[in-house]
């Protein structure tokens, strides 16, 4: 775990104007890293790190020589189409290529600054991919308020499984449909059954729906058969972004028994192109809970480290823009806001469990939080729960409403941390847009 440095010092100031404005996601405390290029070229595609209103090009930033060794090899590795080979570096190497950049974006000289604005290109200007070489995609459930607001939909004194209190829970999603921001897909197609009747029907999903979560990258993976230690899993992660897994509620209820959700989930699943660093969020580091009264942990998912500062107080809010407010010109409206710190199990947790039986992974992959809601009302990360399974819409704003998501709604995620004395650490956002649904 990561602790406090001169990287963290929130009084520190970029020769760049843009990264020092107070609402500023990407201040000089913060340097993600994503693919993107100039947009509407065919440039091929390359790692960067933002910085204020640009992004910092590393194949330029390669290229001019003012990087030390293993920040250079660092910048390369990350410079390519995909950050798969910065990630297989290891924390050292992502340590000192951060330094490295803040020690340049903090106080380079003049000629340093001409060299380094010649790297830059504007954040408005740019288009994403999505930033690693995917080999597997896991989703977890590991929100006991979600869990228990689905529950209580149906039964108003419902609870938990008992096994959701025990273990991370988990299931492997579909990695060749996740996209980045931006992402449009269309209205899935499946399999439900209407209450009361006996033969399902194959028609368009009826109740979409998105899911707020936290994306962990995974770096360094893990020989098959050897288990991640709890103290050792973060390690093994690369950072964290912003991810919605898409929904299908009225095909997931017919299908996902006895295996578990199929084509309720593998339609779409969209990330936030700028990944965070853990070491960019260690101000924002908190002690990780299990009241008295709860099961406590087995011993594989229990250490004073991960009970020090296992949780991360992330703020989170979702927006909701229909295709009405959207060609009008009209903002969406926020409908949630909720913080990452609620969540019943912690990532190292999540990526301990894992490979508890001996799972191997590997540079890239990715792990979704599962849904992340908080104790209060406007705190759920589902339309399910937010509007009672569709039972009582939302407002959205401009005479709207919904119960679940209609065709041209757009979701947008903001992820963000802030505090007195620290940086604002930003994640950008994540926004994925409802397409109709092909013919029958």
């Amino acid at each position: 775990m990561h602790t406090l440095n001169h990287t963290h010092d929130a009084q520190a100031r970029s020769w760049l104007a843009s990264a020092n404005a107070p609402d500023c996601d990407f201040p000089i405390q913060n340097l993600p890293f994503a693919v993107l290029r100039p947009a509407g070229t065919q440039q091929a595609f390359r790692g960067a790190v933002a910085i204020g209103d640009q992004a910092l090009d590393l194949a330029a930033l390669a290229r001019i020589g003012l990087l030390a060794a293993p920040a250079q090899a660092a910048a390369q590795a990350g410079a390519q189409e995909s950050l798969n080979a910065l990630m297989a570096l290891g924390p050292s190497a992502w340590s000192a290529l951060r330094h490295a950049l803040f020690a340049l974006l903090h106080q380079a000289s003049a000629a340093e600054q001409a060299a380094l604005r010649d790297c830059l290109l504007p954040l408005a200007q740019v288009e994403y991919a999505v930033p690693a070489r995917i080999g597997d995609y896991t989703d977890f459930y590991t929100s006991l308020h979600h869990a228990r607001n689905c529950m209580r939909i149906m039964y108003p004194d419902g609870d938990a499984t008992p096994n959701f209190r025990w273990m991370p829970q988990a299931y492997h999603g579909r990695a060749s449909s996740v996209g980045v921001s931006g992402q449009q897909f269309r209205r899935p197609l499946g399999q439900s059954l209407a209450p009361g009747e006996q033969t399902p029907v194959f028609a368009p999903c009826a109740r979409l729906d998105y899911e707020l979560e936290i994306a962990t990258w995974i770096g360094q993976g893990n020989p098959a058969g050897d288990a991640v230690a709890l103290d050792a899993a973060e390690a093994h992660i690369f950072g964290l972004s912003l991810l919605n897994d898409w929904s299908a509620r009225d095909i997931q209820v017919w299908e996902m028994q006895p295996l578990g959700p199929f084509n309720a989930k593998n339609f779409a699943t969209t990330v936030s192109p700028w990944i965070v660093t853990l070491e960019a969020l260690a101000p924002y580091r908190l002690p990780w809970n299990r009241p008295a009264t709860e099961p406590q942990p087995l011993a594989y998912l229990e250490s004073a480290a991960n009970r020090r500062q296992g949780a991360f107080d992330i703020q989170l809010q979702v927006t909701l823009q229909s295709a009405q407010a959207t060609a009008a010109g009209l903002r969406g409206r926020s409908i949630t806001q909720t913080s990452f710190r609620h969540q019943y199990w912690s990532i190292a947790q999540m990526l301990a469990h894992h490979t508890a039986g001996g799972c191997n992974l590997q540079v890239g992959d990715l792990i979704g939080s599962g849904t992340i809601s908080g104790p209060s009302a406007g705190e759920a990360g589902a339309l399910i729960e937010l509007t009672h399974g569709g039972q009582r819409p939302v407002d959205i704003g401009h005479g709207e409403q919904r119960g679940f998501l209609q065709d041209g709604d757009s979701v947008i995620f903001q992820g963000w941390c802030e505090k007195p004395g620290a940086a604002r650490i930003g994640f950008g956002e994540c926004r994925g847009t409802v397409l109709a649904a092909r013919p029958v």
